[in-house]
């Protein structure tokens, strides 16, 4: 049994944390690090609850650590895990900046520790999906590729992800998944495109980006978010010479844990079939359309890696590289941004 503290137990830490390293077999949440309250110990029976980082790092039984707390914090408080010999999760964006990403990827290899960031959404069943059809090359040559993580939200509200600050605003909140799964599909492009702006009325902080990858093969990679979408767009649309893959509604689990729904049984995650993407499959004359059933989805796979490194019986799912990537990308866009012009990538 793999004993787990969790720093933050705010949205992030009980809704997309704690309810997985309490469900996976072999870890437990011995744990949390929390302010001010007593919520983890009544939601989790047997989890002690601890004020600072010194009293969790204090319990020599924890060997794996868990960082959700604004993003500003990330890079302190993973250092001083990793300096005290524990393996860590970081929830995403890894790090504020590319150079504090690489200090800490160095200090996680001088010290022989896990250090990997909560990229859960590879576990979406419609990721699964999309990599599934581009592998069995159902879609042809894929042109085009679009992205979108749209949300109607057209309050500013008082959250520390909306008020200025290192890391805070929705390219950093929802762009690591996007840059993600672009990255892990069809790896870097030649050059990027970003416009990353504030659309809401009393907006302080960014709240909207478009950005583009370019591609030597001539495919671009489309990622956008806006928070003034009472209609959202579709989430995947993916534009290949035999056929096109749209996919409308976001994988259901973070519906059901922002509701409360914990991980159980083998079923949970599963999409509904109405909600399926559809597959148009043309060769000039004709089309055949088809509903495609979309793959379980599952968060609890990225603890399940996580166990498995730290016994020794896997690699991490999340690698170092692939991390330091999604970093550069998140620099290269707000540089981008700034001077109003595609850039080259140079990483």
């Amino acid at each position: 049994m793999i004993d787990a503290g969790l720093i933050g137990f705010g949205l992030g830490g009980r809704a997309f944390h704690a309810p997985f390293i309490a469900t996976v077999p072999g870890l437990r949440l011995a744990a949390v690090l929390q302010r001010t309250g007593d919520d983890a110990a009544r939601i989790y029976a047997g989890t002690k609850i601890v004020r600072t980082l010194d009293e969790l790092l204090a319990i020599s039984s924890i060997r794996l650590i868990a960082i959700s707390t604004p993003n500003h914090t990330h890079f302190p408080f993973a250092k001083a895990c990793l300096e005290a010999g524990r393996y860590v999760v970081v929830d995403k964006p890894f790090t504020t900046t590319l150079a504090e990403a690489n200090e800490l990827v160095a200090l996680a290899q001088k010290t022989g520790r896990l250090l990997t960031v909560y990229q859960e959404r590879r576990w979406d069943g419609d990721f699964k999906t999309l990599q599934l059809l581009l592998a069995s090359e159902a879609l042809g040559r894929v042109v085009h590729f679009e992205s979108t993580f749209d949300r109607c939200r057209p309050q500013v509200r008082d959250s520390w992800k909306e008020k200025p600050g290192p890391g805070n605003g929705i390219f950093f909140d929802l762009g690591p998944h996007l840059l993600d799964h672009a990255l892990k599909l069809f790896g870097p492009p030649e050059a990027l495109l970003a416009d990353i702006r504030v659309e809401r009325d009393g907006g302080v902080n960014d709240d909207a980006f478009d950005a583009t990858f370019y591609y030597a093969n001539g495919m671009r990679a489309a990622l956008s978010s806006s928070t003034l979408a009472p209609v959202a767009r579709p989430h995947f649309r993916v534009l290949g010479t035999k056929a096109t893959f749209i996919k409308q509604n976001l994988d259901p689990q973070e519906a059901l844990l922002r509701s409360g729904c914990p991980a159980s049984g083998d079923s949970w995650g599963a999409e509904r079939e109405e909600e399926w993407g559809t597959l148009t499959e043309f060769d000039g004359a004709h089309t055949k359309q088809s509903r495609i059933p979309t793959l379980q989805g599952d968060y609890r796979g990225f603890y399940e890696n996580v166990r498995d490194v730290m016994l020794g019986t896997a690699k991490p799912a999340v690698t170092h590289e692939e991390m330091l990537r999604v970093m550069y990308a998140l620099e290269l866009a707000k540089e981008s941004s700034t001077q109003r012009k595609a850039l080259p990538w140079k990483l």
